[in-house]
Order: structure tokens, then C-alpha cells, then sequence
């Protein structure tokens, strides 16, 4: 099961968060905000990790 962990303001956002959460060794998914919607890359995006997963985010997060 996948759990939300950011949303992004636009697709370069959500793609520089998938591309960190990934370069940490956590599988990561973007999806476009269905609460939100908008056109292409000015859409709003959620960032979606493995509930597994969910644990070391928060700590990857605190670390920032």
C-alpha cells in the first residue's frame, strides 16, 4: 500500500522530491492531485511512498 508523504506545488517540484526519496533507496510515485486540478506541469502533484517506507521519510525529513 502506498501512503502520501509531500504534495507539490507543480511537477518539477514532485519530480525533485521523487528523485530525492529515490536517490535514499525509497521506491517513490507521483500522482496528480485529483483535489487540484490544473494543467500539466502547473498541476498540484502528491508524493506517494510504500507504507514500509513511511518511517524512514520522516526521518530523511527530520534531517533536513
Amino acid at each position: 500500500m502506498w501512503v502520501q508523504v509531500k504534495s507539490a506545488p507543480n511537477l518539477m517540484i514532485a519530480e525533485m522530491w521523487k528523485e530525492f526519496f529515490e536517490g535514499e533507496g525509497i521506491p517513490t510515485r507521483i500522482l496528480p492531485d485529483p483535489d487540484k486540478p490544473g494543467v500539466s506541469e502547473l498541476a498540484s502533484y502528491r508524493i506517494f511512498v510504500s507504507q514500509e517506507k513511511a518511517h524512514v521519510i520522516e526521518e530523511v525529513l527530520r534531517k533536513l
